[in-house]
């Protein structure tokens, strides 16, 4: 990681991990091997499903946030919390890094870097002021 900010769009598929500086931006997709699988309930149906969790996955995804001084984590689902969660119990040193846990769709990563310079902007603002 050659940047202090990084965004990282998540589900339990894939992840764009992006970084980002005042004049560049380089970014990762990291892909889950986990089969891909649509599982449908019935209405009225008790059972329910979650998507498993791939820790290798998350693995890949927080070595590819390693050196970040700063952390946004968005999706459009479960995934990101699951991630943020894998990372306190196994990266708690990368999730002190983590300013945010948003939902956001599926942008680009042209988009993804936007919403992240407006996000790390406004959490900025809200830091004390020395002075």
């Amino acid at each position: 990681m050659s940047h202090y900010h990084a965004v990282v769009w998540i589900d339990h598929h894939e992840a764009h991990v992006v970084e980002y500086g005042v004049n560049d931006k380089s970014s990762e997709t990291v892909k889950s091997r986990q089969p891909i699988r649509h599982l449908h309930t019935k209405a009225g149906s008790r059972s329910s499903w979650r998507a498993q969790e791939d820790p290798a996955y998350y693995e890949e995804v927080a070595t590819a946030l390693n050196g970040a001084g700063e952390i946004l984590i968005v999706g459009p689902a479960n995934a990101k919390l699951s991630f943020f969660k894998h990372l306190q119990a196994r990266h708690p040193a990368l999730a002190a890094k983590v300013v945010g846990v948003e939902s956001v769709d599926h942008p680009t990563d042209g988009q993804l870097v936007n919403y992240a310079k407006h996000y790390f902007h406004k959490a900025e603002r809200m830091l004390p002021q020395l002075g």
